[in-house]
């Protein structure tokens, strides 16, 4: 049974309609007056809860959810009407729309409204993205664009005597996957309908605008798929739409046309309508709706946010400075361009985005370089290659950049340019977890997949700076080197990295040297090595592992595929050795560390950490969550001791 209180917006006005689109050729007055009642609710409520995290800093999206209520709302109701006809699961390729999923749920009975204002708030059980088996009432995983269309074939393919539905977007159409997805639909007449939500805007800017010439209906149109484009906020070409859709007996897509967040004051065919909506407009909002509670409890409670418990209090860290690699990397990477004259700069650079550049740094180089800039769509595969391609001859060099979490989907693409000796520089932000909200699907894990070629070709370095010294050092270093270079960064900002005497050890007269370990603290009984987020949480763990009288030391490893002989000496000279990262204790460091010493006669008694669980949601609560945080290392090195 439905659980609605303690939730500030009344979701009993939901009505339980039931409309069977084989027998309705049109909504009646009280079908339409019922439905446009329930667009009105969920909308409000989606508005409420995304806010709820704005106030909480844990940040959502509100605009896709908010803008395929309708269509969701008319789909809802065909379910109830002809639940023998469909397969009752609203797949949706554009994950980051979980909202949808989560009031719906609440609508099912499934889980109490109320807590749906802990929307990404960390073990709340609502992360970013939906996720099986994580949430009460939701019934799949998504949230890589693009990679649910081809599954949903697949369900169609298990369930043909039944309609299986995928809502997508113009944004997730962009991704190659989908091409491949309609031509099997269409040469299987599979009884898939792909409800679209075109509504011209993706993360960084309107695709019309920087992707001429593409067209989402006449995409489809051109694979052979039967294609309806109506108009999204007029129910009254939107229902026959819809309701034609599912009549017909094969795969059909209706692309529905519409601003992004329609009516929402300073939101309305903004790119920002894609991020959570700001508290104040959310707040302008809900009060022109009469919704006096949500607005108080946005204004109070909302803002109530978990921290972490060890913020301030970092030793090594305490005080220091702290910065953003992923934004810095795009201002090394002008001040190399700005030292060029545009003729060279245009002759040897290319830098191509997918639709991320804010939160890559890239946006810096668009803005103060535009002439090597290309803004490209979210088609990462294609967009590494095309940067391969022009870094394919001598001096030249092509930079590429998006979340690591979507290296995996360019592991074959970085095996063929290799092979062409290409002279790529990627940049994968949002590596490792920390921070990451969007949950499991974005966790960038999997970065060694990036070196998978043969010894004898050409070279791949796979380089992770501590902090933002190490970046810019790191960047300026590599920057002509020839091969693929991967820059990875995290989506939270880092503290500077301090030497004993509280100095920043990576700041004045150091100087990063690409294949060398950095010692940041010396110890006789062992060493823990580590980088990127991790390093700054192990050098705590060190620090008051000395203090209790275990002379540990610290290794950062910055360069993670090249082996230091000299830190293996080092090492090898001691008890014990532990790896600590962020990356996936499957794939990361941790795996092959152990080899190199074994390889160089050294057995420390090893081990090593890394992350080995689907996500908490949440932001700092990752660490803990995984096992990389302070008392978690600390207690594990005293075992090893």
């Amino acid at each position: 049974m439905a659980n609605f209180s303690g939730f500030e917006i009344d979701l009993n006005k939901y009505q339980k309609v039931a409309i069977n689109p084989f027998t309705t050729e049109a909504l009646t007055p009280d079908q339409a007056a019922a439905v446009q009642n329930n667009i009105e609710v969920c909308r409000d409520a989606i508005i409420f809860f995304t806010a709820c995290g704005s106030a909480s800093g844990y940040g959502g999206h509100t605009g896709g959810a908010y803008d395929t209520v309708p269509e969701v709302v008319l789909l809802d109701a065909f379910f109830r009407a002809c639940p023998d006809k469909f397969v009752p699961i609203l797949f949706d390729e554009a994950g980051h729309r979980v909202a949808t999923q989560y009031l719906f749920a609440v609508l099912d009975g499934k889980m109490p409204a109320a807590e749906l204002k802990r929307y990404r708030v960390g073990h709340a059980n609502l992360p970013g993205h939906p996720e099986l088996h994580c949430t009460p009432g939701v019934k799949f995983s998504s949230g890589r664009l693009g990679h649910m269309w081809p599954f949903v074939n697949g369900v169609a393919m298990a369930n043909p005597t039944k309609i299986s539905i995928c809502l997508g977007s113009d944004g997730s159409q962009q991704e190659g996957d989908d091409y491949e997805a309609a031509i099997l639909a269409v040469a299987q007449d599979l009884p898939v309908k792909l409800i679209i939500d075109d509504n011209d805007v993706t993360i960084a800017g309107h695709p019309s605008q920087y992707l001429k010439g593409y067209d989402v209906a006449k995409k489809l149109e051109g694979q052979g798929m039967k294609v309806a484009v109506v108009a999204g906020e007029a129910l009254e070409g939107l229902y026959p739409a819809m309701r034609n859709c599912m009549v017909h007996s094969g795969p059909y897509a209706v692309v529905i046309r519409r601003k992004m967040c329609p009516g929402i004051e300073g939101v309305e065919g903004q790119c920002g309508g894609h991020d959570a909506i700001a508290v104040a407009k959310a707040v302008t909002y809900l009060t022109n709706k009469g919704h006096t509670a949500a607005v108080q409890w946005l204004e109070g409670d909302a803002k109530k946010a978990e921290k972490d418990p060890q913020a301030g209090d970092y030793l090594g860290t305490k005080g220091s400075k702290v910065g953003a690699n992923r934004a810095l990397f795009g201002e090394c990477v002008v001040k190399i361009l700005e030292g060029m004259s545009k003729e060279d700069r245009k002759n040897k650079v290319m830098v191509i985005d997918s639709d991320l550049e804010g939160s890559t740094g890239l946006k810096s180089i668009h803005q103060k370089c535009p002439d090597v800039f290309v803004q490209s769509g979210i088609m990462e595969r294609g967009n590494f290659s095309a940067a391969a391609g022009f870094g394919m001859e001598k001096g030249r060099v092509g930079v590429f950049s998006t979340f690591a979490a979507f290296l995996e989907m360019c592991v074959s693409e970085i095996t063929m340019a290799r092979l062409n000796y290409s002279n790529v520089l990627c940049h994968f932000s949002h590596s490792g977890v920390d921070d990451m909200a969007d949950n499991t699907c974005h966790f960038g894990i999997n970065n060694f997949f990036a070196d998978n070629g043969l010894d004898e070709h050409h070279p791949s370095q796979l380089y992770y700076p501590a902090d933002f010294h190490q970046l810019e050092q790191c960047v300026n270093t590599i920057f002509w080197d020839e091969g693929i270079r991967f820059v990875f960064t995290t989506r939270s900002k880092l503290p500077a990295i301090q030497a004993e005497d509280g100095s920043e050890l990576f700041g004045g007269s150091y100087k990063w040297t690409k294949g060398k370990d950095d010692v940041v603290r010396k110890g006789t009984k062992g060493y823990v090595v580590s980088f990127g987020d991790a390093l700054y949480r192990a050098l705590d763990a060190v620090e008051r592992l000395r203090a209790e009288g275990h002379d540990v030391g610290l290794i950062n490893k910055s360069h993670l595929n090249a082996v230091d002989e000299e830190t293996m000496k080092l090492i090898g000279g001691t008890g014990m050795c532990l790896v600590v990262e962020s990356l996936g204790r499957k794939t990361g460091l941790g795996i092959r560390f152990g080899t190199w010493l074994l390889e160089r006669g050294f057995s420390p008694k090893y081990g090593y950490i890394g992350v080995t669980k689907e996500g908490s949601g949440g932001l700092f609560e990752h660490a803990y969550h995984q096992g990389y945080d302070s008392k978690s290392i600390q207690a594990k090195a005293k075992s090893m001791l």
